[in-house]
């Protein structure tokens, strides 16, 4: 896969964007495990961070991050600007983690 920018910004800066390519998305959805589910509620007794749910979320995001780029490498990519993330939940034991951008062609530096 080639190096694609991704910034959460319209521009990016020092690069001029050549071309406009489209939209580009890419989900991942992600059910909670009983067994997290149980540390997860210990720690709400005693307090702290959930890390089985940072964990958790944080591979669904790169998996979610990873196919948006895939998308973007379709279409030819050199950065993809105005990435948003967004989350939401399919069942009480599953939520989707959904990453969008707008793919962009640069000018040669």
């Amino acid at each position: 896969m080639k190096r694609i920018i991704v910034v959460t910004t319209p521009k990016l800066h020092g690069r001029t964007i050549k071309r406009t390519l489209g939209l580009v998305r890419g989900n991942a959805v992600r059910a909670r495990h009983v067994g997290k589910d149980i540390m997860a509620r210990l720690r709400n007794i005693v307090g702290g961070e959930i890390t089985e749910y940072t964990k958790l979320m944080a591979e669904t995001r790169e998996n979610a991050l990873g196919r948006m780029l895939t998308e973007a490498e379709a279409l030819g990519a050199d950065a993809v600007v105005c990435t948003q993330f967004s989350t939401s939940m399919i069942t009480d034991r599953a939520a989707e983690l959904l990453a969008v951008g707008t793919a962009v062609e640069l000018e040669p530096e």
